[in-house]
């Protein structure tokens, strides 16, 4: 190593905080050297960034998005979840890993360097990419607890291939990644952790599925087009916010909850806010459970059979949405009580309370609208629902460039 090389690397770690440290199998130089001077040039922006308004009414933007230094304080992200899963932190309390190398190439030895070498690890890591790119995997990436996958600054697309498992673990962060064309795999080992690796039968094609896990967050991801669903929560999975995100062209959006049989789902909470259900979506925006599920500040703009569905006496609690039906005379009902009689559904506990109805769209609630009965379904302040525009206009995975504002 040249005496210069070594005085930038000396450099780099007297001007970060301590805890922004690159995991040491993917220590790169150059990466590094690049990292300096946008750093620098961040830290040289002009002061008033900071104090001119840039509140767009979204409590999660507005937490982070102002702050032209972003990618110097890019765990200051985890401090802004909202909903059920806002004690979610990832990998906050961990180093920072440099994912430099967009291949797949052994599910049971990882190459350093890879997205499945990060996500397998058992210390805490906030995982970050070196440069855009597209990464097609052989099989499931199964995640371990206490991780952030965080896609600002580049262009992440997890495409082609199987996609994102979520299983038996917790604390894990998803953000501003590209998600679509998920399509099945397995029938092959696979590793989820240093010490363990088993063998995986077929998965669905899932975007994201999360099985038994706890405090999630997904947020400005964009979804679209998967084998099966774009997120699945199933199995006593809870302590989840899905908030940012936009999704488009799919059939079976978003499950919430394993089957009309499994009671141990009755104890999930799930947030779905700020999100916008954009156009070619079909159903399950979302279909629920058993649990409590708080529909808040999301923007709807047409489906093809219904929006907000449930089984098994989910409670769904819908506010400050905005629902635009399509132009097609069958289609203006945004709910769907199913595999149940009147009989039986009416006594669930569905309401909407000041969601914006557009073109013919309507709600039929069921159950009492009291609302000591959605106490468990409230996890955050609804806005007005004239506001979702605004709210959700920067839905899905945004483009971020370092040293301005995101």
């Amino acid at each position: 190593m040249t005496t210069a090389s070594f005085s930038l690397i000396f450099f780099l770690f007297s001007f970060l905080t301590p805890t922004l440290i690159f995991s040491s199998p993917v220590y790169d130089p150059e990466f590094v050297a690049q990292e300096v001077n946008r750093n620098i040039t961040a830290s040289m922006a002009n002061a008033d960034l900071m104090s001119r308004s840039c509140g767009t009414g979204n409590p999660i933007d507005d937490c982070w998005r102002c702050d032209p230094n972003w990618a110097y304080n890019r765990r200051r992200l985890a401090d802004c979840a909202i909903g059920f899963g806002k004690k979610a932190i990832g990998g906050k309390n961990g180093k920072l890993y440099i994912v430099t190398d967009s291949g797949d190439y052994d599910a049971v030895k990882p190459k350093p360097g890879t997205l499945r070498h990060a996500v397998i690890q058992d210390e805490p890591l906030w995982i970050i990419f070196a440069r855009d790119m597209t990464i097609k995997l052989k099989v499931e990436l199964i995640m371990n607890s206490h991780k952030t996958i965080d896609g600002r600054g580049a262009n992440v697309h997890i495409a082609g291939g199987p996609c994102i498992t979520i299983q038996y673990v917790t604390n894990v962060i998803i953000h501003g990644i590209h998600i679509h064309d998920c399509k099945p795999g397995g029938n092959a080992m696979v590793r989820d952790s240093p010490d363990h690796y088993g063998w995986r039968t077929v998965s669905d094609g899932d975007g994201i599925s999360i099985l038994g896990g706890s405090h999630i967050w997904i947020d400005h991801c964009s979804f679209s087009q998967c084998t099966d669903g774009l997120i699945d929560a199933v199995l006593a999975s809870t302590a989840i916010t899905i908030s940012n995100n936009y999704f488009t062209k799919h059939d079976k959006v978003m499950l919430l909850g394993h089957s009309d049989s499994y009671t141990q789902d009755k104890n999930m909470h799930v947030t779905i806010a700020f999100n916008h259900f954009a156009e070619g979506l079909v159903q399950r925006m979302p279909m629920c459970r058993f649990g409590y599920f708080h529909v808040v500040n999301n923007d709807y703009t047409h489906w093809q059979m219904y929006a907000v569905g449930g089984s098994a006496n989910p409670t769904i609690n819908s506010q400050g949405n905005r629902f635009v039906a399509s132009n097609h005379p069958f289609t203006k009902e945004v709910t769907k009580h199913q595999v149940a009689p009147e009989s039986e559904w009416r006594h669930w506990n569905w309401r909407s309370q000041d969601d914006l109805m557009l073109n013919g769209a309507f709600f039929k609630s069921s159950g009492s609208q009291s609302s000591s009965n959605y106490a468990r379904a409230s996890s955050l302040r609804p806005r007005p629902s004239s506001l979702v525009g605004s709210i959700t206009r920067s839905a899905g995975a945004l483009k971020c460039r370092r040293g301005s504002r995101c």
